[in-house]
């Protein structure tokens, strides 16, 4: 069983959680989940996990994985349009592991520079490798709305906020910076109806919001913005790991400027939660195009 089927598995079994005391807006299915409390305040909670050898090369520099494994959580908060306030993380240490100090300072700064700093956490050992969890709560400001991935309507244009390709290769998925404040606007702008962070490529998170919205996002290959040494489309939407924001809605040029595209529109579901028409006009369903865990 792959990652995507035991996700999907875990969300309907999920449907119909109650809380004691707040209610549940948002489980699982989305970037984070979304909790209003007694109060009226509306919270995202989101976890990740970074694994040595998985999502970071054995003998990357421990500031760049502690990093990373704060912007992760991050970049999800901020795909719901949301601001993180606080962290907690664990970790699973190797046994001889002698620079566990080093790793949690670095991960605390990393959390304050980002505005959620840590609060709690566990630690552990065991015979490796390298396993840290961090989970981000974040908050949505007074007149916004989180932005989910069930949003999408037929007609609305498909957005970037950035290149994408060869992140793994070039070390940007070590040193990407959350998209807190563009996602801040989003959720700012009844224009903007899905939104989700491109953590396992393109092709894979652009069919979540298909399939979560009813919709298919058919996504134009000649429009994609690369990054340079990105050999062509397939690479581009497959590899993941750009953490770039894909947003969707109507007539965002004026809104929101500083985004890239329109890549797509939006369609009637067809068979796929997304696809791609490469430069010859062929389709190519997007659903598996990506990272799987």
């Amino acid at each position: 069983m792959n990652e995507s089927e035991l996700l999907n598995l875990i969300e309907q079994r999920s449907r119909g959680i109650c809380l004691s005391g707040a209610e549940l807006v948002v489980g699982p299915g989305d970037d984070a989940a979304v909790v209003r409390t007694p109060g009226g305040d509306v919270l995202l909670l989101t976890v990740d996990q970074l694994v040595e050898g998985r999502h970071y090369t054995p003998g990357t520099d421990l500031d760049l994985v502690a990093r990373k494994a704060i912007a992760r959580s991050v970049s999800d908060i901020a795909a719901m349009g949301g601001a993180p306030t606080w962290a907690m993380a664990t970790g699973i240490l190797p046994s001889d592991f002698k620079h566990g100090d080093e790793l949690f300072e670095a991960m605390s700064r990393w959390a304050m520079h980002w505005g959620c700093p840590l609060i709690g956490g566990d630690i552990a050992s065991g015979p490796g490798p390298i396993s840290l969890t961090v989970t981000v709560c974040g908050r949505m400001e007074n007149g916004a709305t989180p932005k989910l991935r069930s949003g999408a309507q037929v007609g609305d244009e498909i957005w970037l906020t950035g290149s994408i390709g060869g992140s793994f290769e070039s070390g940007r998925h070590l040193t990407f910076e959350p998209k807190i404040e563009i996602g801040k606007h989003a959720a700012m702008c009844e224009r903007v109806h899905a939104m989700i962070d491109i953590s396992d490529g393109l092709g894979r998170d652009a069919a979540r919001i298909g399939s979560a919205s009813g919709v298919t996002l058919e996504i134009d290959a000649a429009k994609l913005p690369m990054h340079e040494g990105v050999l062509d489309w397939k690479q581009a939407v497959g590899e993941g790991e750009d953490y770039e924001l894909l947003i969707v809605g109507i007539s965002l040029a004026d809104k929101m400027p500083d985004l890239l595209g329109p890549i797509g529109v939006v369609r009637k579901q067809e068979d796929a939660g997304a696809v791609i028409v490469d430069l010859n006009g062929k389709r190519h369903i997007a659903d598996d195009l990506g990272w799987e865990h």
